[in-house]
This record gives C-alpha cells, structure tokens and sequence, in this order.
C-alpha cells in the first residue's frame, strides 16, 4: 500500500484529499434506479436511473443508490486502488460499495451508497465518502474496457 508522500506524487490534483494511507473521494451525485438492467454473456444493459437534486441528499432506508464521485482519476500503469467506505458512514449504518480500480483507468468513479439503517440518513454533496487506498501492481497491462473516459 502506498503511502501519503508517493500519493501526492501521483494524485497531484487530490493533493488536499490525501490521507496518510489513501485518498478521500467526496460525493457528487446521487441517482436511484428506476429501471430493470441486465448482464447475460457478458452483454452489459445497465438499468435507467433518475438524478436526485443536490446539494442534500436523502437516502431511505433499505434502498441502493449510485453515487459519482466529484471528479475524473487517472490511476497510473502500475498502480492499483481498492475503495473502501469511510467509517462515519459505516457507523450510520449506510455502507459505500465499490470495485477495484485498474491500472490504467481514466474516468468517473461511480459507487453504491447502501442505507442499510431504519431511518432516512442525509449526506449533503461535497461530502466525503470512500477513500481510494493505492498498491503496487506488478506485471500488469492497462484497463481498456468500456467504463474507460477519453
């Protein structure tokens, strides 16, 4: 895992997101689903979704959103980061679900948010909710799928 020092070097634009072990990702904007999606040999149909209005986001109970992050990454050939949900959120029962993010990647981080809880709990945009932790990857190519930004 990649510390704070080689962090800032090669995430000059999150320089005040960085962290002693990883970058803090603040939420932009949240959707919720209002169609069905499908993955069937490997033909992606992601479901239509709805934005909410920002900046005050209300997320009910048991119910899934998805959530950008607010703004663009571009993780270096090399380099590998996992997301992980910031604790005050976990302790409000909302947890943030996340994938891997590979070598390569240039895009918009988008995550889902999850209130597990028995109550509505508010997040306003702005707001930091996961933090990408950076590893070494060796060997590896470069991600060129279909999430992949120009």
């Amino acid at each position: 895992m990649l510390g704070e020092t080689e962090l800032l070097k090669l995430f000059p634009d999150f320089k005040e997101l960085v962290e002693p072990s990883g970058i803090d990702l603040r939420l932009d904007e949240v959707f919720i689903q209002t169609g069905p999606g499908s993955l069937i040999d490997n033909e992606k149909n992601l479901p239509n979704i709805e934005k909410l209005e920002p900046p005050i986001y209300k997320l009910q109970p048991k119910t899934a959103y998805l959530a950008t992050i607010d703004r663009k990454i571009k993780i270096p050939k090399g380099f590998s980061m996992l997301y992980l949900p910031r604790s005050t959120l976990l302790r409000s029962f909302v947890s943030v679900h996340t994938a891997v993010g590979d070598p390569g990647f240039y895009g918009t981080l988008q995550f889902m948010l999850y209130n597990y809880g028995e109550f509505e709990y508010t997040l306003k945009q702005g707001e930091r909710i996961a933090q990408g932790v950076v590893f070494d990857v060796k060997g590896s190519g470069e991600y060129n799928g279909s999430y992949q930004e120009e």
